[in-house]
């Protein structure tokens, strides 16, 4: 066996020269012991033998990028898995082209994660003010998952050139004084300063900018993992504003209701403005915009349909297309004034499978319909109808929390979370694709007599 030694762990410099000798050497791979620093060596060991001045080849430079990243991993097998993968690019030139390869997708799952833990080392530092006689210096503290400090310096260079800082990690430490990089040994979060003077300043920003329409816990726990939160002021106050989010905005348009002099068309405007830049749930990406309720904030009946079809994702407004001209025509014969009522679709962006030109509907599912769900109780906290009539089942399910079946529970009256009654009825749009003429008329007249039920029972 041969020994190569590197210098650290994040050696990439002397993992290429000792690569290159052993490859000059034809010595292979599985005969290779990489020993970092004064890691113990193989007991019956030899070193390898050093680069000859000659001793270069080509690689693509694809290689070199991935290899300088993925060497910054934690996993022992590294420096073997990219000698490995260098002696067979040798003799297969397009191998990185082929994401099926084991070994390659093994080195690029390891310089993906190490990309990440720069990603997020770049993110989540957050520097606090330390006075020393010769002026302020910003430390920070972080723990990153692999061997990116080094690596990661430049950036913080750039980013902060005319500060002076230091960043501790559990590995190595690297100040800053303007004009040099130092290294030094590692440290503990004891040796960061807790806060500063500034750190009250940039909570209270943080509060006020926090957005509870935007909110999606979720995908903030996938980018701002909880081990982060610890070094980060304004993640002190997560918790709380996660915890309060929904009942600040309820309590907000609670007072608007019931404050002498409230003025709930204010709130309610307030609160379609919110959701126009909604983005709790993907649907948002494609759709043209928001399509929120319309209608009197004072209406006794409300009408909940699905979702905004095709011209009412490009009008901005519920019920303009051929389902809507329909239930125009269904109200007006049940004697309903569609300018008394609140129409509104339990979720606001319009779901859709793009076909050549067309955009056809595709169903909303329950999480579509859940992350939408908090739209639907502000409108009914700020309208608060007597009645709301669910249109097809997934306007059911947004009010009740639950699926139903709409042929159990039509025609009669159910008793709503927060108060008021739900009856339920089919959407028009099914009305619009029964092919029959007469299942067509007579499904139209029952749903004419449900909206006559709904409003005069």
């Amino acid at each position: 066996m041969r020994v190569i030694a590197l210098d650290a762990e994040d050696d990439f410099d002397g993992w290429r020269d000792g690569v290159r000798a052993a490859v000059h050497a034809d010595i292979p791979p599985e005969r290779i012991v990489w020993r970092v620093g004064s890691e113990p060596g193989e007991l019956f060991g030899t070193p390898a033998p050093a680069a000859a001045p000659t001793a270069g080849f080509t690689v693509p430079r694809a290689f070199v990028d991935l290899a300088r990243t993925a060497i910054l991993h934690t996993d022992r097998e590294r420096f073997a898995l990219l000698h490995t993968l260098l002696v067979r690019l040798l003799a297969r030139p397009g191998l990185l082209e082929d994401a099926a390869d084991p070994l390659v997708r093994r080195v690029e799952g390891l310089a993906r994660e190490v990309r990440r833990d720069i990603h997020k080392m770049r993110a989540f530092v957050r520097f606090r003010e330390v006075a020393e006689p010769d002026g302020a210096r910003f430390v920070a503290w972080f723990e990153p998952d692999f061997h990116i400090v080094r690596a990661n310096a430049g950036f913080f260079i750039d980013r902060f050139a005319a500060m002076r800082w230091s960043i501790l990690t559990p590995e190595i430490s690297i100040h800053w004084d303007g004009e040099t990089l130092a290294e030094g040994p590692g440290a503990t979060k004891a040796d960061a300063p807790d806060g500063d003077s500034v750190e009250a300043m940039w909570q209270s920003y943080y509060a006020a900018i926090f957005n509870p329409a935007r909110l999606k816990v979720g995908a903030m726990l996938k980018e701002m993992p909880r081990k982060y939160w610890k070094n980060m002021p304004e993640t002190a106050l997560v918790p709380q504003l996660i915890a309060g989010a929904q009942a600040r905005e309820a309590g907000m348009v609670e007072t608007a209701r019931t404050k002498p002099g409230g003025n709930i068309e204010a709130a309610w405007a307030a609160l379609r403005e919110e959701a126009m830049s909604c983005t709790r749930c993907p649907l948002h990406a494609h759709a043209t915009q928001t399509v929120f309720g319309e209608g009197p904030v004072d209406a006794a009946m409300m009408f909940v349909g699905e979702q905004p079809g095709d011209q009412e994702d490009l009008a901005g407004r519920p019920f303009v297309g051929p389902a809507g001209q329909l239930f125009d025509r269904a109200l007006a014969e049940a004697g309903i004034d569609r300018a008394t009522v609140y129409v509104t679709n339990a979720v606001k962006h319009f779901k859709f499978e793009q076909r050549g030109k067309r955009r056809i509907h595709a169903k909303p599912d329950a999480g579509e319909i859940t992350a939408c769900r908090w739209w639907i109780e502000q409108e009914r906290a700020l309208v608060r109808p007597r009645r709301t009539v669910a249109l097809g089942a997934t306007a059911a399910r947004s009010l009740l929390g639950k699926a139903v079946t709409i042929s159990r529970e039509r025609g009669r009256a159910l008793e709503l979370p927060g108060g008021g009654e739900a009856w339920i009825t089919v959407h028009p749009s099914y009305l619009l694709r029964l092919p029959d003429p007469a299942a067509k008329a007579e499904e139209y007249a029952r749903f004419v007599a449900d909206l006559k039920a709904a409003a005069h029972t």
